[in-house]
């Protein structure tokens, strides 16, 4: 499992990046305070504070590489 630091500041954003994370197999989930939700979810990203980074957890070590990439733009360091 590799966790990551995203960003989701607009509503563009939340529905580019679903659509990013539905092309892989892998479970992927975000975890805001105590909450932690399924990231394919638009309705679940949609009830978190998306005002500052939100913590990513993706569970796949295989295409981890590609995973990355693709969701390159959200990741803030």
């Amino acid at each position: 499992m590799k966790t990551v630091k995203i960003s989701l500041n607009s509503i563009d954003k939340v529905k580019a990046f679903v659509n990013e994370v539905t092309k892989f197999n892998a479970d992927f989930d975000l975890v805001s305070g105590r909450y932690v939700i399924d990231a394919k979810s638009i309705m679940g990203i949609f009830s978190l504070d998306l005002s500052k980074p939100i913590d990513l957890n993706i569970h796949d070590d295989e295409d981890i590489n590609d995973i990355l990439k693709a969701l390159e733009p959200y990741i803030v360091e």
